[in-house]
């Protein structure tokens, strides 16, 4: 494994490993606007949601690596504290990339990437009309993190009023995240979309005390079949089966063909029971493929 010193590296080179690495991260289109009333639209990879009450996000704009000069985001909401998230989805990601070129200061980025301002309803910057959803935010704090190259400047904003389309609401007028067809920020140029291929769910171990995988068998945890996931859903599992449980698994069509087909052949028969299991669990049935594997 590559092992790298930070303090050996520039921060060119700590911006290419990190920002490779720490991904995909969410995509802060933050619309601002000055004293003077320019505004300004910029996106922020350094962004997230860090607390539901009050309802904080936080996002970075940092000092430019190449120059040190800081970015007109971070100017005006220490002139105007307040702002606008515009969440970007798919169809929005080209124009979003245009509006991060570095034009001059009064230069209204919503025009160039040709955008449509919606006057909010609580905060002087405008919203994007194209945004799936808009969030009108105070700033409480900006909390600089460095004054060298790429040193990041924390903005917390916490949001008083939120903008929904209605097109990626569900009939119960939740959000569908099917249907918000959300990018997010990789290393370089690169970015990733989400889309309802690459759409899976983990259960939270929330409600129920999960097992752990330290109580499996360790033929289970040595398997040459079930991956670290696939143990993570079986630990997940809140209570062992009893030895009847297991047994009637036996009675099982499927299980019953591997049982037949491998009497004598232990390998073989751990084996396809593991798999069968595997099967199992990528259906959310944690429960039965663990009684397949503790067979």
């Amino acid at each position: 494994m590559l092992t790298l010193k930070t303090e050996d590296l520039s921060p060119i080179q700590l911006m290419d490993y990190l920002q490779y690495a720490i991904a995909p991260r969410p995509i802060c289109f933050a619309s601002t606007i000055d004293n003077e009333g320019n505004i300004n639209l910029s996106p922020f990879s350094f962004f997230n949601m860090f607390s539901t009450n009050p309802p904080i996000c936080i996002f970075s704009p940092s000092r430019r690596v190449r120059d040190n000069t800081t970015k007109h985001t971070l100017e005006n909401v220490m002139q105007v504290k307040e702002c606008v998230i515009n969440i970007v989805d798919y169809d929005m990601v080209q124009q979003m990339s245009l509006a991060s070129t570095e034009y001059a200061k009064g230069i209204n980025e919503f025009e160039k990437a040709g955008f449509t301002m919606i006057k909010s309803d609580l905060v002087k910057p405008p919203r994007v009309a194209e945004a799936p959803v808009q969030l009108e935010c105070v700033v409480n704090q900006i909390i600089p993190l460095g004054d060298k190259n790429g040193a990041g400047n924390l903005i917390l904003a916490e949001v008083k009023l939120i903008h929904v389309s209605e097109k990626i609401l569900d009939d119960k007028g939740k959000i569908d995240q099917q249907k918000l067809d959300l990018v997010a920020r990789l290393g370089g140029d690169w970015y990733c979309r989400v889309t309802p291929d690459s759409l899976f769910k983990v259960v939270k171990p929330l409600a129920t005390l999960g097992i752990g995988i330290d109580k499996l068998p360790q033929a289970v945890k040595l398997s040459k079949v079930l991956t670290g996931n696939d143990l993570g859903m079986l630990g997940n599992v809140e209570v062992l089966p009893t030895d009847e449980e297991v047994d009637l698994i036996s009675f099982l069509p499927e299980v019953k063909e591997i049982l037949d087909a491998t009497i004598g052949d232990v390998t073989n028969r751990e084996r396809e029971l593991h798999e069968l299991a595997q099967q199992f669990l990528k259906e959310g049935n944690a429960s039965l493929a663990l009684k397949i594997v503790l067979l």
